[in-house]
């Protein structure tokens, strides 16, 4: 593969995660005015319960992508390729069904002993759990062929199907709330319609983009035994991972009202943001780097890839940050009109933002870890960190509420940064662990914090909203600009930007 189709694919990776972003983002609003805010709660429940649920992935999507990646590098491995996706498929498909029987029999325990609602009836809550499990039971396949196609590098392929099916997703819901009825349950249905086909098209996207072989393709138990390590692996990293992330969600749905648990949901899927901008990155470096390392000798081009990675992280990402954690209750406004949601919001997204940012820059070392095949680590850092923060997450929560979930979130991922780096860099790349600190990450976030919070103290009192827009983007952008001339990756940019 050319250093060209790695860029191809980061650019098609960003601009399906902004169009897909912006889809999830810009309806919120829409929702919250024709259902309200407690089925807005009822949709921040099921997007836990997917990611939740994303642990009986059991580190196949993974597998899938790193593998194809691996096989593809050999002229022999056509078939195999083949019958690895079929072997996965089977499973999948397996799996779903039973979670789908699963949520429906469960439904009206978790009405009865799990959900507080004021406004939306138990009956309606009820029917809308039953409906979010066969939802689930057809998205859930969408992982997998996703990492298909990430694997086979067809990531442009991949973010033009799932961007025109956010559109449909999105805005199509808002059409059925509008013209039909705006009710929880019709936008559930909606989401049923919208899985099936997009499961649909992703399913034909991978199968068409495969090798061709000139056998059928079969079930073969032997391919999970022979990844059935790192497989485990990522499963483990990621039972431990959703626990930590997904707790404070679980045990803030229990505790709160679902009008409380709303503003939660509200602050969280804004910070979740911060997470979007690094996902591109990962899906483009993660096979790339799984080829080079499985080549041999490519050390210092790993470095290379590794860093410039790194670096783009950082400058795409910090200027997000300072705008979202400084101008938290103005970009609320501006995004949802109602004051009441902003004034009990904006605290929870700054500092779930901050959190988030974290958790944002340790996704690059991660995909470095991955793809050297190396799960240990996160596996052993995510247990420790459950044994330690789940405790405090409870005890903060019945002081502070949503507030000390938010604060878990930071001290979580703070945590991280400080103590997997050098752990990590003792092993993999052992001379690069300052210029990560320094260069790719420390020197950017530094310039951007000081921007920001000049802007910030300087910012005239505006009664315009508009005006406020143009302060806070033109605030985002020269943060962007001076970040960018810190690190080596930025200043080639600007570099052929100029001279071209």
């Amino acid at each position: 593969m050319k250093e060209a189709s790695v860029k191809t694919n980061i650019i098609a990776n960003f601009a399906g995660k902004a169009w897909i972003g912006i889809m999830s983002l810009v309806f919120i609003p829409l929702y919250i005015k024709f259902m309200g805010i407690e089925a807005y709660g009822l949709i921040g429940i099921f997007m836990s319960l997917m990611a939740l649920l994303s642990i009986l992935d059991m580190g196949l999507s993974a597998t899938l992508s790193r593998e194809l990646a691996r096989l593809s590098v050999s002229r022999k491995a056509d078939q195999e390729s083949r019958d690895l996706v079929r072997t996965f498929e089977y499973i999948y498909w397996c799996v779903g069904i039973f979670i789908a029987l699963g949520l429906v029999a469960l439904a009206p325990l978790v009405t009865q002993y799990w959900i507080k609602s004021e406004v939306i009836p138990a009956k309606t809550i009820q029917q809308a759990l039953m409906i979010m499990g066969l939802v689930v039971a057809f998205q859930w396949p969408t992982s997998l062929y996703d990492g298909g196609l990430m694997g086979l590098q067809r990531q442009v392929l991949l973010n033009s199907v799932r961007g025109i099916m956010a559109t449909i997703q999105h805005a199509g819901a808002v059409l059925v709330l509008w013209l039909i009825s705006p009710s929880i349950l019709m936008y559930f249905s909606w989401q049923i319609f919208v899985s099936i086909v997009q499961t649909t098209l992703l399913a034909r996207c991978v199968w068409i983009s495969l090798p061709a072989a000139s056998e059928t393709s079969t079930f073969r138990s032997n391919l999970l035994k022979k990844n059935w390590r790192f497989a485990a692996g990522i499963m483990s990293i990621s039972i431990m991972a959703l626990i930590l992330t997904q707790a404070d969600k679980i045990i803030l749905s229990k505790l709160l009202t679902l009008s409380l648990f709303g503003y939660y949901v509200l602050a969280f899927n804004l910070a979740n943001a911060i997470g979007l901008l690094v996902s591109p990155v990962f899906s483009a470096l993660f096979p790339k780097l799984s080829q080079l390392i499985t080549e041999k000798g490519n050390e210092n081009l790993v470095s290379e890839y590794y860093h410039k990675g790194c670096q783009l992280v950082s400058i795409i990402v910090f200027p997000v940050t300072g705008v979202l954690a400084l101008f938290s209750l103005q970009v609320l406004q501006l995004w949802v009109h109602d004051p009441v949601i902003a004034q009990n919001t904006h605290l929870l997204l700054t500092l779930l933002v901050v959190g988030s940012t974290f958790n944002a820059v340790m996704i690059l070392p991660l995909t470095l870890q991955l793809a050297h095949g190396w799960t240990r680590l996160s596996f052993i850092k995510n247990l420790f960190a459950v044994i330690i923060f789940i405790p405090l997450m409870l005890w903060l929560v019945s002081l502070y509420g949503a507030i000390g979930a938010a604060i878990v979130w930071i001290a979580l991922n703070a945590g991280y940064f400080f103590i997997e780096i050098p752990i990590m860099h003792h092993r993999i790349l052992t001379h690069d662990m300052w210029q990560w600190y320094i260069k790719d990450v420390g020197t950017p976030i530094l310039i951007v914090i000081i921007v920001s919070l000049c802007s910030f103290m300087i910012m005239p009192h505006m009664t315009s909203l508009y005006l406020t827009l143009i302060w806070i983007l033109s605030t985002g952008i020269f943060s962007l600009l001076l970040s960018s001339l810190t690190v080596p990756l930025g200043r080639e940019w600007i570099q052929r930007t100029l001279s071209f």
